[in-house]
């Protein structure tokens, strides 16, 4: 299991432009959307070209961050939520009172 270190993961939250809420449909279109606005193809300038792959490297380390996240265990995007998060203990947790009926 990854651990989640907040900063990090607000920060690729804020990158992509989304809110401590966010969903995995609103993750995707503002990946998509941010492709779109800076993928280096679109800039004959080789200075442009340049700065927007460094902007794509970073926007898909942040995809891909939140992607991990939401693979472990996705609770939320506030930090006390990034720090408690302990998959194996929360998923032991869900189906023992899943079995037992709770």
């Amino acid at each position: 299991m990854a651990e989640f270190n907040f900063e990090k993961i607000n920060a690729a939250r804020k990158l992509l432009g989304l809110s401590s809420e966010a969903t995995v449909s609103e993750i995707k279109e503002a990946y998509r959307t941010m492709v779109k606005r800076h993928h280096p193809d679109r800039y004959r300038n080789e200075a442009e070209r340049r700065e927007n792959e460094k902007r794509m490297a970073e926007i898909n380390r942040a995809y891909e961050l939140l992607l991990s996240y939401i693979e472990e265990y996705k609770i939320s995007f506030r930090k006390e939520d990034v720090e408690r998060c302990e998959p194996e203990r929360d998923m032991k947790r869900f189906y023992q009172d899943w079995l037992e009926g709770r």
